[in-house]
């Protein structure tokens, strides 16, 4: 079947431009350009990605990525005109699978929604634990509810929640930051790419995990992180 997409941009240029480019890629393409015509698309059908700007009219990515991840777990890439980390970070925290910056070239785009994609069939195409049990730590799949040792529930951002599944799914396994960053985002590390260290530090507090003497995530120096516990998984 021709996976469907869906872009959410305001520019017609770029809207035409990408629709012609992955239609003749073997996709089957809408584009709309505001978050009224999102919704509206979605009332008809659910398409396998959304391609959602940062910048639009009305409500813009960050709020859409929000609202969508409230109600789906459609793959969302973001694109984005800015160069700050911050909107890259919150974007990401927001629920979005992957960000480009603008401009970019359309080949990159092509590659990463292939990449996005491909990571959800994976996870769809073998059997995989429905809960995680670790050091007195319980994860939901189904839910990503996180309950802590005391019974106390622990929200988690969609970011969070990628990068704990990622040491769950490799424990007592040293990660670098490259590692890290291509297994929750599917991309390679830019220089000076300090994202990851910003989200092992926040999942540390939603742990509870004292960075200076951590005993979940560690931190192995000069080579990246390491869960440190036993998981038990949940079938």
């Amino acid at each position: 079947m021709t996976d469907q997409l869906l872009i959410v941009d305001d520019d017609p240029g770029l809207r035409e431009l990408l629709t012609d480019y992955l239609g003749r890629n073997g996709f089957q393409v809408d584009s709309v350009a505001d978050g009224r015509g999102l919704w509206a698309v979605l009332e008809q059908h659910t398409p396998d990605l959304i391609i959602l700007d940062l910048m639009l009219p009305g409500d813009d990515g960050l709020v859409l990525c929000r609202n969508l991840r409230a109600r789906s777990q459609i793959p969302i890439i973001m694109l984005t005109a800015k160069g700050d980390d911050t909107d890259r970070i919150v974007g990401l925290e927001m629920g979005a699978d992957d960000y480009l910056p603008k401009p970019f070239n359309p080949r990159e785009l092509l590659a990463r929604i292939k990449v996005v994609l491909r990571r959800g069939r994976s996870k769809a195409d073998f059997g995989e634990a429905r809960r995680f049990h670790f050091a007195g730590w319980s994860l939901d799949v189904d839910t990503r509810q996180l309950v802590a040792p005391d019974g106390v529930v622990v929200p988690l951002g969609a970011s969070e929640y990628r990068l704990l599944r990622v040491f769950l799914d490799h424990p007592q396994r040293i990660l670098n930051r490259d590692q890290l960053l291509d297994l929750t985002q599917g991309r390679e590390a830019a220089p000076f790419d300090r994202s990851i260290d910003v989200q092992v530090s926040r999942l540390r507090r939603r742990l509870r995990d004292d960075p200076r003497e951590s005993v979940i995530i560690k931190t192995i120096r000069n080579e990246g992180y390491l869960l440190a516990t036993h998981v038990n998984p949940e079938y």
